[in-house]
């Protein structure tokens, strides 16, 4: 892989930029209540948000027709750049019958507020079940990701945007900072090699082992918690944020990692997930991406490690961006210390790692996890969250 004097390429080539200046945002306010309207969910505003800093590159828009078939069906847009997961606007018959190709239409966020601007070229039906069965391989309706597919509109629209303005994220703002200043921040620290980490979950042991065996070989950790929208079950982002910054003051070196929110909505689409997360990474200016176990899977869908294999499927060149691949981590009794079953002699018996659904268990009743799990700081805050909640 070559590394460039100011970073990796991002994907395609060229960092997307499609934040209006000033002076345009004044010109589509002034047209702001002769436009259609559609108004977004959390998703398509995070998406939206995603494309215009560039880390959707090289998307500038919502996908066209050709694209998203092709990305559908084999994991590349149209003219061959690999792309997993489909970006699309999706709206009813009713939203769309009066919506002109050609036109520009107002993009509304879920609280009403005019935020952007799509240059409508295309308004095209899809097929729902050959989406979901693609990319999150399964039609089941209790899929979270499927569930949102089917419940979404049979009409997609299609084409570029622009976004008025980027706000201050309401809960992060300190740690809202976007692609091109990411990359601007790594040149500064001389960081030419980063390992990107994707996270909706609490830190625990065994998320610290993996990022800790990946720094010995890179200059840095971009840890890289998504904060957009998830399953109503998943640990609300504040709490997350709070065990990020705990860990990282108490157990990390503080010039080797870099702490930054990711504003993309969660699919639950496993090994798809996994290239798209990648990708996106790299757009980030990560040369390197940690996935681990059922990496973006839920309930039993994927495989374990269903999420490494598909990486197998892409010349390394296409994805420009390197995969680390981590068995599952556990603390061994035996050797006193984390490991994976790659470098630990031990039996079942003497592994210590604890589920999600266990924890949360152990949380609500009081209990706070063995620090051969958890660190005990970290534990605290999730005890304290989970009985503010209860």
């Amino acid at each position: 892989m070559t590394i460039h004097p100011d970073g990796i390429p991002p994907h395609g080539g060229q960092l997307i930029n499609r934040v209006v200046t000033p002076e345009e945002k004044q010109e589509y306010l002034q047209k702001a209540d002769t436009l259609p309207r559609v108004q977004l969910d959390d998703r398509a505003f995070s998406d939206l948000v995603l494309i215009a800093i560039g880390g959707f590159s090289p998307l500038t828009g919502f996908m066209e027709q050709k694209d998203y078939e092709t990305v559908v069906t084999d994991m590349h847009l149209q003219n061959g750049l690999p792309w997993a997961i489909p970006i699309t606007l999706s709206v009813t018959p009713e939203v769309a019958e009066p919506l002109n190709e050609g036109s520009w239409v107002r993009l509304d966020d879920p609280q009403g507020r005019f935020v952007g601007i799509l240059e409508l070229t295309q308004k095209y039906q899809y097929n729902k079940t050959h989406e979901v069965k693609n990319v999150y391989r399964t039609d089941d309706e209790k899929h979270p990701g499927v569930k949102v597919v089917y419940e979404q509109g049979e009409v997609n629209l299609a084409g570029p945007i622009w976004l008025l303005q980027r706000d201050p994220h309401p809960l992060f703002p300190n740690y809202q900072i976007d692609p091109a200043d990411t990359r601007a921040a790594f040149k500064e620290k001389g960081w030419k090699t980063i390992v990107g980490f994707q996270t909706r979950n609490p830190v625990h042991r065994a998320h610290e082992y993996i990022q800790k065996c990946a720094m010995e070989t890179v200059d840095g950790l971009l840890l890289h918690p998504l904060v957009g929208a998830t399953k109503s079950d998943d640990i609300p982002a504040d709490v997350r944020m709070r065990c990020y910054e705990i860990i990282i003051e108490k157990y990390y070196p503080q010039d080797r990692v870099m702490l930054a929110i990711n504003p993309a909505a969660m699919r639950y689409a496993g090994p798809r997930e996994a290239i798209f997360h990648a990708i996106l990474r790299k757009n980030y200016g990560c040369t390197h991406f940690i996935v681990g176990r059922d990496h973006a899977g839920v309930g039993d869908y994927y495989g374990t490690y269903d999420a490494q294999y598909i990486f197998d499927e892409f010349e390394p060149s296409e994805l420009g961006i390197v995969p680390m691949k981590f068995e599952h981590a556990f603390y061994c009794k035996l050797t006193g210390g984390m490991a994976t079953a790659k470098t630990s002699p031990s039996k079942k018996e003497d592994r210590i790692h604890l589920s999600g659904t266990k924890v949360r268990e152990m949380l609500r009743s009081g209990q706070l996890p063995p620090p051969e799990f958890s660190r005990p700081e970290v534990a605290a805050e999730l005890a304290k969250a989970m009985q503010i909640q209860q």
